[in-house]
């Protein structure tokens, strides 16, 4: 009863922000979001039926705390639905750095999902698994389907899924994510409790199901520009909002504003380039892979860590040699 998985961390296009149910981690509201590759979480998972209690390591370190408590929401969840009641050893490597805004949470909870589910001997569809993923991150369940995923809002397990979105060959293939690291710890949990006490929650509200209809399109037409330009936007609507709830959270740097504006003056001199960030100082600066080399140098020169990254497929179990343990 062992199995190992990866996944994929997601860049946010058409983010959610805020729980109506933070247990289930239902969200408010629909989002969108690719996965960036090689960028990846491997986790191995065995069911321990003689087992006396649950071991958690992600990166050679013990997770506690809540940390914990979220990896076994996803875990109990998988002892539920395989009607088992084993102990697990859980052990998980990141090929990125974590908590600095670019997914960890949602690469390492949708390969712990799909590694626990195999493992468990449960035969489930990736959108099933999504709904077991979720529970530890709304934004792992587009991680386990991968590539462009939509996650549908809902008030169960029925709705609340992720099915990949088809897309015209060119957003698969041309697609060059150039990762600008600023390594400044965020909160991404507190943030989401907090969001719909800001002022501007109702405003994000009422156009984010436009954007979501406007991003579909553009991704099914296969328009770099339409994708990109809305993902930009909406990663400002995003952060008005964080903002301006209770803490008032500020998760920008000024090597976060120094990319922004190299970002603008690449595309004034005509190249085709957009910045987007999800919760956190790092950015992704989404190019072609004709312009990626341009673009890569113009944000190293705002004195950042740049890796060029490109999208990633689903979440997918591996053989029996890559186990971690």
């Amino acid at each position: 009863m062992k199995a190992t998985a990866r996944a994929h961390p997601i860049q946010g296009l058409v983010k959610y922000h805020g729980m109506r149910d933070e247990e289930l981690r239902l969200p408010y509201h629909d989002s969108i979001s690719l996965c960036t590759a090689p960028s990846n979480t491997t986790t191995t998972v065995e069911w321990l039926p003689e087992g006396d209690e649950d071991t958690y390591v992600i990166d050679g370190e013990e997770v506690e705390g809540r940390g914990a408590e979220r990896i076994a929401m996803v875990l109990d969840h998988v002892r539920e639905l395989a009607d088992i009641d084993h102990a697990v050893r859980m052990e998980s490597e990141n090929s990125f750095p974590s908590n600095v805004g670019f997914g960890s949470s949602s690469s390492g909870f949708a390969a712990l999902a799909v590694a626990a589910v195999e493992a468990a001997g449960l035969d489930m569809t990736l959108p099933e698994i999504s709904t077991v993923a979720r529970r530890g991150s709304s934004s792992a369940a587009r991680a386990v389907t991968g590539s462009y995923s939509h996650l549908h809002t809902g008030l169960n397990d029925y709705d609340c899924r992720s099915e990949r979105i088809e897309t015209a060959d060119n957003l698969e293939e041309d697609i060059r994510i150039v990762a600008g690291l600023v390594p400044s710890y965020k909160e991404t949990e507190q943030a989401h409790k907090e969001a719909a006490e800001s002022h501007m929650f109702d405003a994000r509200m009422a156009h984010v199901h436009g954007q979501i209809a406007e991003m579909r399109d553009a991704l099914r037409e296969g328009d770099f520009d339409r994708v990109f330009e809305t993902a930009e936007h909406d990663s400002l609507s995003l952060t008005a909002t964080t903002m301006t709830g209770p803490a008032g959270w500020v998760y920008w740097q000024p090597e976060t504003i120094a990319i922004f504006n190299a970002v603008r003056e690449l595309r004034e001199e005509g190249v085709p380039v957009y910045f987007s960030t999800d919760t956190g100082a790092s950015v992704y600066v989404n190019t072609t892979k004709e312009y990626v080399d341009e673009v890569e140098q113009a944000i190293a020169d705002c004195d950042v860590e740049t890796t060029v990254w490109e999208i990633g497929g689903p979440a997918r179990v591996l053989d029996e040699d890559d186990a971690l343990f």
